[in-house]
């Protein structure tokens, strides 16, 4: 971060929404932003010059989209991604978690929201309401046949299984805590293990990961 303030650089098409959101941001204390890009391509570009915290990207674009302009950034740098998009039920949204985004918001959210999601995204966490997760996951998962893909929760103990399913499920983690009587602290733990266990970044990623190895199926409560 430059000076404690969190680096943003903001990745869209249009830009009077690139402004827009620039303008909204650029007004917090806490936040600055470094970059602005028009496509993915840029994007790439800008992110090498400015060592970004978080990049705001719009998933789709014209010469490089953002589903695979977040997985080059993902896998070379240490920015998180959040996704802009119009429609909370959208095929590339999903691809773009799967890659490595830390969440999404709609073009149409609050100031206030947007400044919320941003310092939450710098800080470690994710910003994806677990319903709407669930519904994202559901919708376009794809499942593989039985026993064409090896079973990536089989490193798991029975009980850091136990904490997947309910995270999966939407549990937060004061709820799994209440449903199978722990700590939250001990929670924290066993979705800290799970996600080093399952190689992936974050609990998105390890819930979309339980739901394609057969662990969840879609519509379990």
């Amino acid at each position: 971060m430059s000076e404690g303030r969190i680096r943003i650089v903001v990745v869209d098409d249009q830009a009077l929404v690139r402004r827009g959101f620039s303008l909204i941001l650029g007004e917090e204390p806490d936040i600055v932003v470094v970059g602005e890009a028009g496509d993915g391509k840029e994007a790439l570009s800008v992110c090498r010059e400015q060592d970004p915290d978080v990049v705001l990207m719009d998933v789709r674009m014209p010469i490089l989209d953002g589903v695979e302009a977040t997985r080059r950034l993902v896998a070379g740098s240490r920015a998180r991604v959040l996704m802009l998009t119009t429609f909370d039920l959208d095929a590339h949204v999903y691809q773009a978690i799967r890659a490595g985004a830390s969440g999404f918001l709609l073009k149409d959210v609050r100031p206030d929201h947007l400044a919320h999601a941003v310092r939450a995204v710098a800080a470690g966490d994710t910003m994806l309401a677990p319903a709407i997760t669930r519904r994202l996951v559901e919708e376009f998962v794809q499942r593989p046949a039985p026993g064409s893909v090896p079973d990536a929760a089989a490193v798991l103990t029975e009980r850091e299984r136990e904490v997947l399913v309910l995270l999966a499920r939407g549990r937060s983690n004061a709820e799994i805590a209440r449903d199978l009587v722990l700590s939250e602290t001990t929670v924290k733990t066993h979705v800290t293990r799970i996600l080093t266990k399952l190689g992936v970044r974050d609990r998105v990623q390890a819930v979309v990961l339980a739901y394609e190895c057969g662990l969840v199926r879609p519509g379990a409560l």
